[in-house]
């Protein structure tokens, strides 16, 4: 093979090969879940690129990119509330990128929205939150803090980002305040259940009253009914009869059993003898 001939060869695989090269960098794909931002020769163009293959100049523009499904991070927010006490509060931030943010993010947040635009955001509406509460209001009242909070961010953000929701995992006290808070958690609890016992013995109390009031009242009732009508005792000897006659033997008797006419008893006669005798 002549030198001539050799130079022929290598300058075609030369040229194969820039062909190769140049056409696979004149491609791009983009996976799913995700948008490119299209940025030639250090200029970003204004629209982004679907998912899928497409075409693109060689060597001067590149595709970038940029997810655009949920994304989550986490963070941790150094807070103080109201009375002074800091609180370390540790979020979980769940957060998308619009499509249509993804030039804006890519152009104005170097890619990175997490870090340059929602953490500041978040930590920025926590703090406003927590200035207005007690330290103690800030453990009890969490789901109040978290609602909130997310709230702030989201208007802080803008329609730049989405953040779908905020997770606080942890709020972390000073261990002399947590152990402050505990105990008086206990007192409190201890006061309810005096308070309850108080307000049991009353009730208690009341109703021996009432009982006792209600037993006076029917003593009272039972005795004018005999007053005004005296056969109502003879009824109730009626009713409660075991049906057994009464035996009755007097002195001098010869043992012969004797029945008592109720009427006797009820009128104040003597057996045997007329009413009114004495």
């Amino acid at each position: 093979m002549t030198p001539k001939t050799l130079a022929g060869w290598i300058a075609g695989a030369l040229v194969i090969f820039i062909l190769v090269i140049a056409g696979s960098s004149a491609t791009y794909v983009v996976e799913p879940g995700h948008r490119g931002v299209e940025v030639t020769l250090g200029k970003v163009s204004p629209g982004f690129k679907p998912e899928g293959f497409g075409f693109k100049l060689p060597f001067v523009t590149t595709i970038v990119p940029q997810m655009i499904r949920q994304q989550t991070a986490q963070m941790v927010a150094d807070c103080y509330s109201s009375d002074l006490q800091q609180v370390k509060i540790a979020v979980r931030v769940l957060y998308r990128v619009p499509e249509a943010s993804v030039v804006t993010v890519f152009r104005d947040y170097a890619g990175d929205a997490f870090s340059s635009l929602v953490k500041p955001r978040v930590a920025e509406a926590l703090n406003e939150l927590t200035a207005l509460r007690s330290a103690e209001m800030i453990v009890q009242k969490r789901e109040d803090v978290k609602s909130k909070a997310l709230e702030g961010a989201r208007r802080k953000v803008g329609d730049v980002l989405t953040i779908e929701d905020l997770v606080l995992e942890d709020i972390n006290l000073t261990k002399a305040l947590e152990n402050a808070i505990e105990a008086k958690m206990v007192q409190e609890q201890e006061a309810a259940r005096a308070r309850f016992a108080q307000q049991q013995a009353q009730v208690e109390a009341s109703t021996v009253v009432i009982k006792a009031k209600g037993e006076a009242e029917s003593i009272i009732l039972r005795g004018k009914a005999l007053r005004e009508n005296p056969s109502v005792l003879e009824l109730q000897i009626i009713e409660h009869w075991d049906g057994v006659t009464p035996l009755v033997v007097g002195p001098g008797a010869t043992g012969a059993n004797m029945m008592l006419p109720l009427g006797d008893f009820t009128t104040g006669a003597t057996p045997n003898q007329p009413e009114g005798v004495k």
